[in-house]
């Protein structure tokens, strides 16, 4: 599905937004690995070390999952998905590995993919969407706040992403 931005001046590009392919799974991981570090997100108890970056598309072929990716002139810039929440209620998601390049952000990327992921979401069976984030990504938990997740006091089932410190839900 392509989406043109609602502000012309901020990017005349449109973006694409699919669902993942093999082929995109090194694009993803890179971009991970690329996007992780820059807001200090590179040490233990961050998902850049999760076994499932290598393999995003086959990872989010499993049941109730599901990962798109955004295109823009046809290069990957960014993605993110949904999926059960490890440890936690079977009625709850976790939105998952949400990272966009640069040149990906102020498009209106973020929120067309976040609604995707919701959608997909619902279809799914879940009733909550779940998430972790950092203080330090504010646009992120500007996009989340505004989409109308609340800020909870801690941590919910068992990511492993012990680093993380700011968590949301939102009831779907």
């Amino acid at each position: 599905m392509t989406h043109h931005p609602a502000d012309p001046q901020r990017s005349a590009r449109p973006f694409t937004l699919r669902p993942i392919e093999p082929r995109d799974d090194a694009a993803v991981a890179s971009i991970i690995r690329t996007v992780m570090p820059e807001f200090g997100a590179s040490g233990p108890g961050f998902a850049i070390h999760d076994a499932e970056v290598d393999t995003m598309c086959a990872v989010y072929r499993l049941p109730r999952s599901a990962y798109f990716v955004v295109e823009v002139d046809g290069v990957v810039v960014g993605g993110g998905g949904v999926a059960p929440l490890s440890g936690g209620d079977p009625a709850t998601c976790e939105l998952r590995k949400m990272y966009f390049l640069p040149s990906a952000r102020g498009i209106g990327a973020g929120r067309a993919l976040l609604e995707t992921c919701l959608r997909a979401a619902k279809q799914h069976g879940f009733t909550r969407c779940y998430l972790e984030t950092l203080n330090s990504m504010t646009q992120a938990r500007r996009l989340y706040e505004a989409a109308g997740f609340t800020r909870l006091e801690k941590a919910c089932g068992a990511t492993g992403h012990f680093s993380c410190d700011a968590w949301y839900a939102k009831a779907l």
